[in-house]
C-alpha cells in the first residue's frame, strides 16, 4: 500500500476505533511497526491525529471537552493490563453464589466480568460496558443505576440522592480508585465521589481492586477513610512498605503476581433475537 492510501486508511480506522496501539495499527494495516511509527509521526506533525503512548488517537476525541477529568477507560485498560487481570480473577472468586454484590465502574473492575460468567449473583453496577457483557454471557441479574453516560469513562453517574441504589444492598462492594494513600481512597472527580459514596453505603463489605501504580498517585479527593475499607486487592510489585502501612491501618491486604492477558476478542453483541424485539417494541412506541 503506498504511503498517502496507508495514512489515508490509518486515520480512517481511528476516526471507527477513537484510539489504536501500534501492533493493533500493525494488523489492520498489514504494515511493518517501524512503517506505522512513521506515518504516525508524519500525520502527528501535521495536526491530523494525538501520538499517545504506543499508538494513536483520533484528533477529534482529543478536542473534545469531556465531562469528567479522569482519563478515558480505553486508555486506562492498556495500563498495567497483567496486573489488573491478575487482581480481577481474584476479586471474582470472593464472590459467593446467588449473593448480591456491587461493582463500580473501572477498568481493573471491568475486568472482574469474564471470570464471573459461570456465576449466579444480583451484580449493581454502573458500568454499562460491564452490564453489557455480562447479561450476552451469563445468567447474572443485572442492575444499572439511572443517570447520564458518560462515554469515554464507562460509568452511568446521576448527580442525584434518590437514584436506585438506595433500595438495594450488598454484602460486598468491588470498586477501582484513582490513588490510594494512608489519607485513603482518592478519585478526580467530584461527580464520582457523590456517585461512589452512594454506593459504599449501600454494602456491608468494601474490597479495592488497586494495582501498585494506585499507590504513587495523588489525587485532591478523598472518597472515603481506610478505616471503610476491608481489603485491597494489589500486585507483587507493590512495595512491603505500602502493604505494611495498609496493615497497620487494619487493612487485609492480598497480592497477586501479574499474569498474561489474552488477545483481544470480537466485540460483544446481543442476539439477534434481543435486536429484534427492540425494534419491534420501538416501532409499536412510533405507531401509538
Amino acid at each position: 500500500m503506498v504511503n498517502h492510501k496507508r495514512r489515508k486508511r490509518l486515520l480512517k480506522l481511528l476516526a471507527e476505533h477513537q484510539s489504536a496501539s501500534v501492533p493493533q495499527l500493525v494488523e489492520w494495516l498489514s504494515a511493518s511497526p517501524a512503517t506505522v511509527r512513521r506515518d504516525i509521526a508524519w500525520l502527528a506533525a501535521r495536526n491530523l491525529l494525538t501520538r499517545t503512548r504506543g499508538g494513536a488517537a483520533n484528533l477529534a476525541q482529543k478536542k473534545r471537552n469531556f465531562t469528567l477529568a479522569s482519563e478515558t477507560f480505553d486508555h486506562n485498560i492498556q495500563c498495567f493490563a497483567e496486573r489488573k487481570r491478575a487482581i480481577a480473577r481474584y476479586a471474582a472468586g470472593m464472590c459467593d453464589e446467588g449473593e448480591t454484590i456491587v461493582i463500580n465502574g473501572g477498568t481493573t473492575t471491568f475486568m472482574m466480568a469474564e471470570f464471573l460468567v459461570d456465576k449466579h449473583l444480583k451484580i449493581l453496577t454502573n458500568s454499562f460496558l460491564m452490564a453489557e457483557r455480562l447479561l450476552v454471557s451469563s445468567e447474572n441479574e443485572i442492575i444499572l443505576p439511572g443517570g447520564k453516560v458518560y462515554r469515554e469513562q464507562n460509568v452511568i453517574l446521576s448527580p442525584f440522592d434518590n437514584d436506585i441504589t438506595q433500595h438495594h444492598y450488598a454484602a460486598k462492594m468491588f470498586m477501582s480508585v484513582y490513588g490510594l494513600s494512608l489519607l485513603g481512597l482518592m478519585e478526580a472527580d467530584p461527580l464520582l465521589i457523590q456517585a461512589e459514596k452512594r454506593l459504599i453505603g449501600q454494602a456491608e463489605e468494601l474490597i479495592v481492586l488497586a494495582d501498585s501504580s494506585k499507590f504513587a498517585k495523588k489525587a485532591g479527593l478523598i472518597l472515603c477513610g481506610l478505616d471503610r475499607v476491608s481489603t485491597v486487592i494489589t500486585d507483587t510489585n507493590a512495595s512491603d512498605g505500602a502493604v505494611q502501612l495498609l496493615e497497620q491501618s487494619g487493612v487485609k491486604v492480598v497480592t497477586v503476581a501479574p499474569e498474561a492477558v489474552p488477545a483481544p476478542q470480537p466485540p460483544l453483541a446481543f442476539p439477534y433475537g434481543f435486536e429484534f424485539q427492540a425494534q419491534g417494541m420501538f416501532q409499536a412506541e412510533v405507531s401509538h
